[in-house]
């Protein structure tokens, strides 16, 4: 191994394990990762410029900017309100439908604030309606996930891979290119939770339980952690105003329609709706500013720098080789398996970002080696480093309802771990049928 690599290893080793020992921010464990990188020239400045200016940044900050203005002008807070009056005339089947409709929003918006927003909502009818709240937190967040699977920018992690892929020369992906594996992947795991939440959540023995707090509260510090930023900002009630409301949706259907239609990039078409916003004064540029959720933005940004570094030190190609004589002659089949299987068990233990960062120009590699298409790997690894669920800690929405809610950790391997092999299968079947080998 050469200097760089083993310095790159290193780095590797000491991020992954202070994410794992979880007693510093992820987004500075990053940034440390990537000086120390900087710094001994394993990467160059460029590339570190490059990473903080990638499309996924600023995809994803635009993004960020036009949802904070959504919530600016009580659009949110009044849709919650109608939802609830719902749920009080329907019962339980009133909070799945709630849940369907927040699900349906997640495959647009980013999840965090969504949960955020719908948590204390969620848990306050289901008090009102006696109903125990532990049955309808984890599937909101479960929910979530699934339904931001379903887009290209229903998660970070989906613009995290199509970042890593276009750098080992693939081409991008198109917003809707991956709902027909994402959709079933929701759908089905949706009917799961609908059936077997009740059964497999042990919310019944309250006295045991952890207190369902009176008011929405949690650890800041954990949040922090778990990539949330303010989680206050989404508490504060905000009355509707008409025309900011209408402009801000406007603005933001336009960037989806736009990029749908190969107008322009996702990334281009959500700065140019952030900018329109601002110019409109339906958000002001400290506003702006404020909603950028920088924690989120520099983790990526930090966890790009240490996959450049893996990928032009070549202890990607080092990894890849390992892969591809662990599944040499075997089938492109039982590779997918492999890889899907291999992305999600890490996904339970580091963060969603880290893995698509590491495991995606394995996933190319692997894939040319044995002369198939990269697509339906890159696909798995989008999948499978959002697919999360049997721990509390593997994505950042398990966190808010875990807290919340007082669950026990083993609840989440009791829903989580059916619902892992479930989607998977959906997710590999799907990816058979539409981007074939």
């Amino acid at each position: 191994m050469t200097a760089d690599q083993i310095l790159t290893l290193v780095v590797l080793a000491a991020v992954v394990g202070m994410l794992i020992w979880d007693r510093l921010r992820a987004d500075v464990v990053a940034l440390a990762g990537s000086a120390v990188l900087l710094m001994t020239g394993v990467v160059r400045p460029v590339d570190v410029q490059g990473a903080f200016a990638s499309p996924a940044i600023i995809a994803l900050a635009s993004l960020f900017v036009i949802v904070y203005a959504l919530e600016l002008s009580g659009l949110l807070d009044r849709a919650i309100i109608l939802a609830v009056r719902m749920c009080r005339r329907l019962g339980a089947a009133g909070i799945w439908l709630m849940l369907t409709m927040i699900g349906s929003a997640s495959c647009f918006l980013n999840s965090t604030p969504i949960v955020v927003l719908a948590a204390p909502v969620i848990r306050d009818v289901s008090n009102a309606m006696k109903l125990s709240p532990k049955r309808f937190l984890m599937p909101l967040s479960y929910i979530t996930v699934l339904t931001g699977c379903c887009t290209l920018i229903g998660t970070s992690t989906n613009l995290i891979v199509d970042d890593m892929a276009a750098v080992a020369g693939q081409p991008r992906f198109g917003i809707f290119e991956i709902t027909p594996v994402g959709l079933p992947m929701a759908l089905l795991g949706g009917v799961y939770l609908y059936f077997f939440s009740g059964r497999l959540i042990r919310y019944q023995d309250e006295p045991d339980q952890a207190p369902v707090p009176s008011s929405f509260h949690m650890d800041e510090t954990h949040i922090g952690n778990a990539q949330v930023g303010d989680a206050h900002v989404f508490e504060e009630r905000r009355p509707l105003v008409p025309w900011k409301a209408w402009a801000a949706l406007g603005t933001f259907a336009g960037a989806i329609v736009l990029a749908t239609m190969n107008v322009a990039p996702i990334a281009a078409t959500a700065f140019a709706g952030a900018v329109l916003l601002i110019l409109l004064r339906v958000i002001s540029a400290d506003e702006a500013y404020r909603g950028l959720k920088p924690d989120i933005l520099i983790l990526i940004a930090g966890m790009v720098v240490i996959g450049i570094a893996i990928e032009q030190s070549g202890l990607a190609a080092q990894a890849s080789d390992v892969l591809i004589n662990s599944v040499h002659g075997l089938s492109p089949l039982v590779a997918l398996v492999m890889l899907y299987i291999v992305t999600m068990v890490l996904t339970e233990l580091l963060s969603n970002a880290t893995v698509a960062v590491l495991v995606t120009p394995i996933a190319v590699a692997l894939a040319e080696s044995m002369g198939v298409s990269p697509r339906p790997f890159i696909v798995a690894v989008m999948m499978a480093a959002s697919a999360a669920f049997a721990t509390p800690f593997g994505y950042q929405t398990n966190v808010i309802v875990y807290q919340m809610a007082g669950y026990r950790y083993m609840d989440f391997v009791r829903m989580g771990l059916p619902l892992n092999v479930l989607t998977g299968a959906v997710a590999i079947t799907a990816i058979l049928v539409f981007f074939p080998f």
